[in-house]
């Protein structure tokens, strides 16, 4: 488990403001990328390291 202690949390710029489909990601923390539903904070968090991330990323701004 990573420590996300000062992570700095912003919502996604695809999230939508209606329909509740939204995350949080954290990009701050070195060597560990953080993803939050916003409508669930404690809900618990999923994290990706920064090559995984951006392979993410990059094949969902594909579809």
């Amino acid at each position: 488990m990573s420590d996300l202690t000062g992570a700095n949390w912003r919502k996604s710029t695809r999230s939508g403001s209606t329909g509740g489909n939204c995350v949080e990601v954290a990009t701050n923390l070195p060597g560990v990328v953080g993803v939050r539903d916003t409508k669930d904070r404690d809900g618990g968090t999923l994290t990706f390291g920064p090559a995984a991330w951006r392979a993410f990323v990059g094949l969902a701004k594909q579809r």
